[in-house]
């Protein structure tokens, strides 16, 4: 469900980035021990244009959404993940977390807050991408009642391909009819021995 040629989020609006913990509740092993998969995530801050008489006009809501499974969140991959999703030079706002500092450096408009666990600063300063987080956490537990880490990924992508069609339901079907007329699928062996990696959203 991933578009190989899909195109660089942010060149025309700013971007919220974060990372968030997936997964059930890990007992019997210690306080602070889990075994949750991390999963980092970028979605465009879009304001509707201002029309005459229409009740939303000027409210921001989220446009396009990248997210991927990372194994830790080191600046290798979160860098990683806003150089492969996000346009160069786009505002890039994040919280404190010392793992985006390079970005500034890279050409990115970087807006760091720190948060502080405070949620009203999270609220003001990264609505959208926890929007996207909370939805996709409901998603998982109430359609699929959780899924492997081993296969995080391919949720992930039906979600991100989903949300970002989410105003455009036959649009959505006519491209899922076109990916999957070019997409070369895998087998079951090699789905569930490991070979199989998912392509990221």
């Amino acid at each position: 469900m991933v578009r190989p040629e899909r195109d660089s989020i942010g060149s025309q609006h700013p971007v919220e980035v974060d990372e968030t913990l997936v997964g059930g509740r890990t007992r019997g092993e210690g306080h602070g021990v889990h075994h949750k998969a991390t999963v980092v995530g970028a979605v465009e801050v879009r304001t509707r244009q201002r029309t005459k008489g229409k009740r939303f006009d000027g409210m921001t809501y989220a446009g396009r959404l990248r997210l991927r499974l990372v194994p830790d969140r080191g600046a290798e991959h979160l860098i990683g993940f806003v150089q492969e999703n996000v346009a160069n030079g786009a505002v890039v706002r994040t919280d404190g977390w010392q793992g985006y500092d390079g970005l500034a450096k890279l050409g990115y408009s970087h807006e760091t807050v720190v948060l502080g666990g405070d949620p009203e600063r999270t609220e003001a300063h990264l609505p959208m991408i926890h929007i996207a987080f909370s939805n996709l956490k409901t998603w998982l537990l109430g359609t699929h009642h959780g899924v492997s880490q081993q296969h995080l990924q391919a949720y992930l992508n039906e979600y991100v391909f989903r949300f970002n069609r989410r105003f455009y339901p036959m649009t959505a079907f006519n491209s899922i009819l076109g990916l999957a007329a070019q997409a070369s699928a895998p087998t079951y062996q090699t789905l569930y021995n490991g070979e199989w990696i998912h392509p990221a959203a």
